[in-house]
């Protein structure tokens, strides 16, 4: 009889992409897919570095598992396994911890996996140093045919001063471009409509190892190629530093068959003391020219925005820096995060520290900011027509649907609007 697996994803897009592929080999194995709160023989969490209790939350995950399905066995992989997996070994209920390196080794664990410690002394953990991972695993996210999240690069070089990514991730790596593009072509065949570029650093797409040889491939040879490919009719790319953001990326996307106008961007400071202390690797003066360069040819283009509030030594007047530097640019909408420290990170010893109620206060400020920047730019698109994607039927009889540069849409369901794009005035 086939064992029924259930998954849970924490974080970012890259590991809802990671989860749907590990979960699609699970099922070619003979497993069955079953909803993380039915009954299952198998429990799989794939974790995040970032969240700001990740063991809280996976103790807490684990807790309801034992309760309704005990005798099931409970997998842990993602990010945090990698970063902490003895404190990860030692939740009961865990019976098996997986590293960067062997998560897409998920069917060959399982099928050797009992309940139960393995040694009696906590979970089993397959994990390695993090320098030893060098592969890359392709994957992708179907949570419906709409919209399909796409792992191109995985890893980072960088070295921000908060960040425990590298740790979690390893070096950046990438994958070719017909691998790229044969996926691509398995999405198209699945009916999917638009793809999200995912991975952790995205502009610095072609780096990694190809038959022994350093790839000589870049970000632009590879929008440049999807471009081309017939059967996907929209493209967005999710994050790109703005210092690997360059004008033929901009140019190229302005006047492209299927990459939509809507940039990503982090700032994370708009105080250059800060950035300087995050080890960020541009200034603001860098920042504004990206945003006037996509404006000055795309003025219809969304770009959203990364911003952390509460890093040490951001003062009063650092805050108003970043504030007054994020009123002024030309943006839609902010993601805003409260710093909190990380293990391992060189921020976690700088002082002066930001009082967490003072952190917490910020965020509120930016999060204000934010509607006003998306109201404003929603009402610049009042009584234009764009195209717009429709998604499966919403609640109440209504459907969603986003236009090519990120206006939701809301209106009553019609059958024939679904997974299609429809001219649409705002």
């Amino acid at each position: 009889m086939s064992k029924s697996v259930a998954f849970h994803t924490l974080g970012c897009k890259l590991n809802f992409s990671e989860t749907s592929s590990l979960s699609r080999s699970l099922e070619t194995e003979g497993f069955l897919k079953t909803g993380f709160d039915d009954l299952a023989d198998v429990y799989v969490i794939n974790t995040c570095s970032v969240t700001e209790n990740a063991d809280k939350e996976c103790r807490y995950i684990v807790r309801g598992i034992q309760r309704r399905a005990p005798e099931a066995m409970v997998v842990i992989t993602g990010c945090y396994a990698q970063l902490k997996p003895q404190e990860i070994a030692r939740i009961e209920g865990v019976d098996l911890v997986l590293g960067a390196a062997e998560k897409f080794n998920l069917a060959h664990h399982l099928k050797e996996l009992t309940k139960g410690p393995a040694d009696g002394g906590g979970a089993k953990i397959c994990s390695c140093d993090i320098e030893d991972v060098a592969g890359f695993n392709s994957s992708y996210s179907q949570s419906d045919r709409t919209r399909a999240f796409l792992k191109v690069q995985d890893g980072c070089d960088y070295n921000c001063s908060f960040c425990t990514i590298p740790l979690a991730r390893g070096h950046s790596r990438s994958d070719t471009i017909e691998g790229v593009l044969n996926n691509m072509r398995e999405l198209a065949a699945g009916g999917t409509r638009e793809i999200v570029l995912t991975g952790i650093n995205l502009g610095d797409f072609g780096k990694g190892y190809e038959g022994g040889k350093v790839k000589e491939t870049t970000f632009f040879d590879l929008i440049q190629a999807m471009d081309q490919e017939e059967g996907i009719d929209r493209i967005r790319i999710s994050s790109i530093e703005p210092n690997l953001l360059n004008n033929d990326i901009i140019n190229f996307v302005s006047g492209s068959r299927k990459f939509v106008p809507h940039f990503h961007i982090p700032l994370q400071s708009g105080s250059d003391n800060i950035l300087g202390l995050m080890r960020r690797r541009y200034r603001t003066d860098l920042y504004e020219e990206r945003i006037a360069a996509i404006k000055e040819v795309m003025p219809h283009c969304c770009i959203g925005v990364d911003v952390i509030v509460g890093f040490p030594g951001e003062t009063d007047v650092y805050f108003k820096e970043t504030f007054d530097f994020l009123h002024k640019l030309d943006i839609s909408y902010l993601h805003v995060f409260t710093y909190s420290e990380r293990d391992n990170t060189l921020a976690a010893e700088m002082k002066p520290v930001v009082p967490v109620h003072v952190r917490n206060e910020r965020n509120k400020i930016l999060r204000n900011l934010s509607y006003q920047k998306n109201s404003y730019f929603t009402e610049q698109n009042r009584g234009v027509t764009r195209k717009v994607l429709f998604e499966i039927a919403g609640k109440n009889g209504m459907m969603d649907g986003y236009s090519d540069n990120y206006i939701k849409v809301q209106t009553p369901y019609r059958a024939e609007w679904v997974n299609n794009i429809v001219d649409w005035t705002l």
